[in-house]
């Protein structure tokens, strides 16, 4: 087995884990291609920049001080039995694991469930406008078994929603919360989308970025079905 393969880290964060003070590792790797994609050095499989033992040997040295490890990436799970063996000893070490996933590996999510303490997942766009926006037409099915897979634990979590404009609608936002109110989702996120690298013919503005989160009374739907809703603007 390949050993695991760190892109880059983050040594203190108070928002990537709710409640607990964590770092977090981006693993490289992703089989989606997001058009809004704030991480496209992480896409490709490859070397990383990091020696995972002086990472663990880091990490060792900040137990006491952070709470839990989060694995992001890229998709953290693209790496497999990589990155289970790797959350194994970052729990053994008395770490909280936390994992953010776009859920595209629903079997390997099941595999590392009795590691994982928390995940955050993305829930991208409505089931016909997710090949345009990840390049992959799986991507929706397999992120709905992940969220099945991972409400069948028990465990916390949280949906994140990143409103793109370009592939997220008013009425598509509606269209996606009613799944999860329907599946009993406590926790979700909503996100205002940020550019990073928009092609000229692809530009957003302003106020096509802020007409879901300047409409009070669509907030204030969301907000009545969800025991937490979090806009992140």
């Amino acid at each position: 087995m390949r050993e695991i393969q760190i892109g880059g880290l983050v040594s203190f964060t108070t928002i990537d884990y709710p409640g607990k003070l964590a770092c977090v590792l981006f693993l490289v790797g992703c089989p989606l291609r997001c058009e809004y994609c704030s991480n496209p050095h992480l896409l490709c499989p490859g070397d990383g920049e990091y020696d995972p033992e002086r990472v663990f040997e880091w990490l060792r040295s900040r137990v006491g001080k952070l709470d839990a490890v989060v694995f992001s990436g890229g998709e953290a799970l693209m790496q497999s039995d990589a990155t289970i063996a790797y959350m194994r000893r970052v729990r053994e070490l008395g770490f909280k694991i936390g994992l953010h996933t776009n859920g595209f590996y629903p079997d390997t999510l099941r595999r590392a469930a009795d590691l994982i303490d928390w995940i955050g997942l993305d829930f991208k766009a409505t089931i016909e406008k997710y090949p345009d926006l990840t390049g992959q037409h799986i991507a929706y099915d397999n992120m709905i078994r992940s969220l099945d897979t991972w409400i069948e634990t028990g465990k916390d979590f949280e949906v994140r929603i990143t409103c793109d404009p370009r592939f997220i609608t008013k009425s598509d936002l509606m269209e996606i919360v009613d799944i999860l109110h329907n599946r009993h989702v406590a926790n979700i996120a909503i996100q205002k989308y940020i550019p990073h690298f928009e092609a000229e013919a692809r530009k957003t503005t302003d106020a096509m970025r802020n007409q879901i989160f300047v409409d009070t009374d669509l907030r204030n739907r969301i907000n009545s079905m969800f025991k937490s809703v979090v806009w992140r603007e």
